[in-house]
């Protein structure tokens, strides 16, 4: 079947995304990557180890949690299910600013709702870090994240994961294939972050509110709790997200010293966590 009009390309983006359950209070999106059962959604949707999966058709199926990356914010998980509608995924280095933009999600509940819009830059965000986004105004709502960003031809080419200001972010494609090939590196923590900014003693601190803790992890042996708020290092406070990712680059075994607010924002605590590498099998690869 061609697809050529705006409806058509719209139809097939909606055959190709799905709606992720991880339980019975929360819901978010997800993409066919191939038609084997391979989805792709955000870290933060597949927040436990399985999920209920809704198909366009109305089929649903149960999914395990094949691999997942906290600090990418990537998830993939799998189905026993064959011959479906994948998504066609694009070079997301070579979307330009200017171009069209079309989503598709759950947002609200609403299943295989359509947004467009146009893409505003592709590059860092200020307070973001280093790290490349999809920066486009298509306005998504609670229940897109995990769901597609194309392209006019209806080519996947980030993955919705966040609003900024006016803006939505997505990661790019390229970054999804990287990780679905297994790309990893540096030492572990295994907590997904989020920035903040909040009051500490006579001005407003930027930080990193721990928002999960990896069982397991380097980070949960070390007592870090959900809510915590990691201000920096021995060597320095954060001023962005990659800060974080840049303690983590090295790859030996190490004791890494974090400052971190718990409930009272002008005591700040401090605890060593044993840094080790991330482990090899892909199904929690946490930053």
């Amino acid at each position: 079947m061609t697809f050529t009009g705006l409806g058509e390309i719209a139809e097939r983006l909606r055959r190709s995304t799905v709606l992720v359950q991880p339980n019975d209070r929360g819901a978010g999106s997800g993409i066919l990557w191939n038609a084997d059962g391979l989805i792709l959604t955000n870290a933060h949707v597949a927040s436990t180890s399985r999920a209920r999966i809704q198909l366009w058709d109305g089929r649903q199926f149960q999914a395990t949690v094949a691999s997942r990356d906290p600090r990418r914010d990537l998830a993939a998980l799998q189905i026993a299910a064959s011959g479906l509608p994948a998504a066609i995924a694009a070079d997301s280095s070579q979307v330009r600013p200017g171009e069209l933009a079309v989503a598709i999600g759950n947002p609200l509940g609403f299943l295989g709702a359509l947004t467009t819009g146009v893409v505003h830059a592709v590059g860092p965000l200020r307070r973001f870090g280093s790290r490349t986004w999809i920066q486009a105004d298509v306005r998504l709502a609670p229940g897109n994240s995990g769901g597609p960003l194309a392209d006019a031809q209806g080519r996947v080419i980030g993955i919705n994961t966040m609003v900024a200001g006016r803006l939505a972010l997505a990661i790019p494609s390229n970054a999804a294939t990287q990780f679905l090939a297994g790309e990893t590196r540096g030492t572990w923590l295994g907590v997904t972050v989020c920035p903040v900014h909040v009051p500490h003693g006579d001005r407003r601190a930027f930080g990193l509110v721990v928002l999960e803790v990896q069982p397991g992890s380097p980070a949960a042996h070390a007592s870090l709790l959900t809510g915590d708020i990691l201000l920096g290092t021995e060597a320095g406070r954060f001023t962005s997200l990659e800060d974080l990712a840049g303690v983590l680059e090295l790859p030996n075994p190490r004791v890494l010293r974090l400052e971190f607010l718990r409930g009272d924002y002008h005591r700040t605590r401090r605890v060593a966590v044993q840094l080790g590498p991330q482990p090899s099998e892909r199904s929690f690869a946490a930053a």
